[in-house]
């Protein structure tokens, strides 16, 4: 089973340990992916490519950062080795991941499956404001995917 952090549910999840609390929702390909597996590696090997948003990207990825110069892209994203531990098996990504972003403030996320893919899922992450064209960066191992025995 997927898991919204210990003890919150059941269903697929990411918690990108920037700051604050992950909300995230799946896309309609999202759903089908989680539900076939228990593995964090079907989302891994899914989801290769992350972008931003300037509200809720809701089930579709809507709201997606556009503009700017160097323009927006949504970024490759991989993921390292999934880590076990009391029913709880986590990945966390293996790559600087740096937006190029035109002023705006960018607080959601989404995963998709290839760079003009299908929106798998997203969510909430650390809210930053740019005044003019700026770069928003995510730490390796900043990202990371949980699953749930």
């Amino acid at each position: 089973a997927w898991a919204f952090g210990p003890g919150l549910g059941r269903a697929p999840t990411l918690h990108p340990s920037i700051q604050g609390t992950l909300m995230a929702r799946l896309g309609t390909t999202g759903g089908g992916n989680a539900l076939r597996t228990n593995s964090g590696a079907s989302i891994i090997s899914a989801a290769t490519y992350i972008s931003l948003h300037t509200a809720d990207p809701t089930t579709t990825g809507a709201n997606e950062a556009t503009g700017g110069s160097p323009a927006y892209a949504r970024v490759a994203v991989t993921w390292g080795t999934p880590t076990f531990s009391a029913g709880t098996e986590t990945v966390l990504n293996s790559n600087t991941i740096t937006f190029n972003v035109p002023a705006g403030t960018y607080a959601y996320f989404g995963l998709w499956d290839a760079l003009a893919g299908n929106y798998l899922m997203g969510g909430t992450c650390t809210s930053q404001t740019f005044s003019g064209q700026g770069q928003y960066q995510i730490a390796i191992g900043a990202l990371s995917i949980t699953a749930t025995a």
